[in-house]
């Protein structure tokens, strides 16, 4: 009997994303964003004096966190040390909002394990980010921040809108809110709009994509930027059958535990064949790439 389709758990999750960041190029294009546009993004932010704040925003793996899975942290630390640069000598305080105790330890230990790391200071929330929310509004808070991120975290977000509109509401004078979300010209914006039906029931986070983002920027009336940096993702091996890295990346792809051995043969064919449209991937020296492209909004205070 075939099993039958389920999602992953927070556990294979990791293990799908761990096999998505090695055929992927979506590190590497956040560290472009970080060379060419982070230093004159925080260089704008003017409350530099005893203490500045610094708000790093984490989801649980199960909403989507990018940047979970491998190291936990990596992407915070590496903006950190951009704070640092740019304004050397001033205190960051960071807080980390993440519900998933075993990330909360891996970086933790990331952070032992990073001497040059001074002035700079940890609170950390085992929270979701509405959690966290609600115990602002419950112990009567509203802390203000210099700097919030949200990286590839609001695609199980239950309420985006409202989600956008709190975290931007914590931001000081000359604060800066960065979001990182797949670009509009991705194919997964493509395989979300055209071929939807191709994707699994058990697949339940927001199909959601840059210009969705922006839409709520506009309609809150914020000022904001959006710069489009490339990536790609060598889906080949999806394409192997009974490859076990295709496999991995298929139920990455789908949200979905073991797709290709639970997968009706029907939905197998329409998802493959929807992954391989131009408008979702590239070949390149007969290697199937699919379009990762993110994009990075700054929203200003």
């Amino acid at each position: 009997m075939i099993p039958s389709m389920r999602s992953l758990t927070a556990e294979e999750y990791v293990e799908a994303f761990k096999s998505f960041l090695e055929h992927s190029t979506e590190h590497q294009c956040m560290d472009e964003f970080n060379k060419e546009q982070m230093p004159s993004i925080v260089a704008g932010i003017t409350r530099l004096c005893h203490c500045m704040s610094h708000k790093a925003e984490h989801a649980s793996v199960l909403l989507g966190d990018a940047l979970a899975g491998v190291v936990p942290g990596e992407q915070d630390l590496k903006m950190i040390r951009i704070l640092q640069a740019v304004h050397p000598g001033v205190f960051i305080e960071n807080e980390i909002v993440e519900p998933n105790p075993q990330h909360v330890a891996a970086y933790k230990e990331l952070v032992n394990q990073a001497p040059d790391l001074q002035n700079v200071s940890f609170i950390w929330h085992q929270l979701t980010s509405l959690e966290y929310e609600q115990q602002l509004k419950e112990k009567g808070t509203h802390k203000k921040f210099d700097f919030i991120h949200m990286i590839q975290m609001l695609y199980r977000v239950e309420d985006i809108p409202n989600t956008i509109k709190f975290f931007h509401s914590c931001l000081d004078h000359h604060g800066k809110l960065l979001i990182i979300i797949l670009s509009d010209s991705s194919g997964w914006a493509s395989l979300w709009k055209k071929h939807r039906d191709c994707l699994p029931a058990t697949d339940s986070g927001h199909y959601i994509t840059s210009s969705g983002i922006t839409e709520v920027l506009q309609r809150l009336g914020v000022e904001h930027r959006v710069y489009e940096f490339a990536s790609g993702w060598d889906i080949t091996e999806c394409f192997i059958e009974g490859d076990a890295v295709g496999g991995r990346m298929m139920d990455f792809l789908t949200g979905t535990k073991n797709f290709l051995g639970t997968a009706p043969a029907a939905l197998r064919r329409r998802l493959q064949e929807a992954l391989c449209q131009p408008e979702c991937s590239s070949t390149r020296d007969g290697r199937v790439i699919f379009s990762n492209n993110l994009s990075m909004i700054v929203v200003e205070s």
